[in-house]
């Protein structure tokens, strides 16, 4: 390089790199410490219910609920490899303060914490939580299904990721009418396109919507949505962002996918 380019090259002002937005999203203690923030700015209730590989796991309740107020229940991280999921659930929270407290919620932060750490899809036993609520549910899926015993939801909403999607999808099981899929995914294409494929994992999809009519003897090992749809809840779904995109961006999408559906019961 002649003089004057070394010259020209020393003189050109560098540019900070970009800072990223979820630089710890794989640390539970990071995750539960702003939880206790908000949890406490917010009024929820925050309590441990169970033990993962040494970590304690939470619930979030709102403290004496209106009963003519909708009902929401929302879960994230049971999956360790999907931080976007519990990312998601606390930016929604942090940004919707007003409305968290005029409803009725049950928040479970992140139902794998030892898989959070670890980047693993598997809890410390190498146990797919996601397959545990139907026969010999694992301890942890014990003592949540402990909590929700005798409770019922308008809207219930777990959230996920797939490093397969080309986009976001969400699955909506056939339940009340009208069917709010469309409305959902059309939120959530704001901050990631919709997943353009016609067979998702197996299943029918239209404009990344999975609708199908679900019977209890389908599969033996029961994801939490179906426990969810069969005892628990009015409306149930489940939200795919692509992992391929940044987590600035899935966590957007689900957060928009939250607001969307909450929207669609008030």
């Amino acid at each position: 390089m002649t003089s004057s380019k070394l010259k020209l090259a020393a003189n050109k002002k560098t540019e900070a790199p970009a800072q990223l937005l979820y630089p710890r999203s794989h640390d539970y203690p990071f995750l539960i410490k702003r939880w206790r923030a908000i949890a406490k700015s917010i009024g929820l209730r925050m309590r441990p219910f169970a033990e993962s590989g040494g970590y304690p796991v939470y619930y979030l309740e709102s403290q004496s609920p209106q009963p003519s107020v909708p009902s929401i229940y929302l879960s994230g991280g049971i999956h360790g490899d999907e931080p976007a999921s519990t990312e998601a659930l606390l930016a929604w929270a942090a940004n919707n303060r007003d409305l968290v407290r005029s409803l009725r919620v049950l928040i479970f932060p992140c139902l794998n914490p030892w898989g959070l750490m670890h980047n693993k899809r598997c809890n410390e036993d190498d146990i797919d939580l996601n397959r545990g609520y139907r026969e010999n549910p694992p301890p942890i899926v014990q003592a949540q299904l402990a909590i929700l015993q005798g409770l019922r939801f308008d809207l219930a909403i777990n959230l996920h990721e797939d490093y397969d999607a080309q986009g976001v999808y969400l699955y909506e099981p056939v339940s009340s009418k009208p069917h709010w899929g469309e409305k959902i995914i059309e939120a959530m294409s704001s901050a990631i396109p919709v997943d353009p494929r016609r067979n998702i994992d197996g299943h029918k999809a239209k404009a990344g919507v999975i609708r199908r009519r679900v019977t209890m003897d389908m599969m033996p090992n029961w994801p939490e949505a179906i426990a969810l749809h069969f005892h628990y809840a009015k409306r149930t779904f489940t939200f795919e962002t692509a992992s391929e995109y940044g987590i600035e961006d899935r966590v957007a999408a689900h957060v928009a996918g939250i607001s969307a559906a909450i929207r669609l019961i008030e």
